[in-house]
């Protein structure tokens, strides 16, 4: 199987955007800590985490392509096919039928909302942040628009509660908040 290592060298290799990097390393820190809590393959799902826009320069004027750029880009890689699918999962592309699908689906928007809401801080750091803030601004349909409500919500169906599913999603990204630069 791909290594992290693999990995994080194809991101950097094929996107250019540096706050792009930062969102596929906030995802995978996220469905690293949704692997932990749910007995998941911690392996499996941060790779899907960390590949799941690897085509977005390609296809940003082209959204129908996403993903499926992804996918192909992959297809000679020794990744399992759970982590493909679930990459065409989170573009839309085929419904989720898996925890590994249905988690990503959660936890991409899920990091936008975050960051909006450490950049509201004066300090800007995710330390500022908790789960009942993260709570009230997800609440707040002006805030941080692009992090789709509905798909957050989907964390119902990985068996969390919107407030587990922020507390979660926000602690793995404290985690690697110098990465991030928050």
């Amino acid at each position: 199987m791909m290594t992290r290592k693999e990995a994080l060298e194809l991101t950097k290799s094929n996107v250019s955007n540096a706050n792009l990097i930062k969102h596929m390393l906030a995802v995978e820190a996220v469905m690293k800590k949704l692997a932990e809590r749910l007995g998941e393959n911690e392996n499996v799902w941060t790779l899907a985490g960390l590949l799941h826009d690897l085509d977005y320069d390609f296809t940003a004027k082209d959204p129908a392509r996403h993903g499926h750029l992804t996918v192909e880009m992959l297809a000679s890689s020794d990744l399992p096919p759970e982590v493909l699918y679930a990459i065409k999962c989170h573009a839309n592309h085929c419904a989720p039928v898996s925890n590994l699908d249905r988690a990503l689906v959660a936890a991409d928007p899920v990091t936008g909302l975050i960051v909006a809401a450490a950049l509201m801080h004066p300090a800007k750091k995710l330390s500022n942040v908790d789960a009942g803030f993260l709570l009230n601004r997800f609440k707040e349909k002006g805030f941080a628009r692009g992090a789709n409500r509905d798909q957050i919500k989907t964390c119902a169906s990985i068996g969390l509660d919107l407030e587990d599913f922020l507390s979660i999603s926000l602690e793995a990204m404290k985690e690697i908040a110098e990465e991030l630069g928050l």
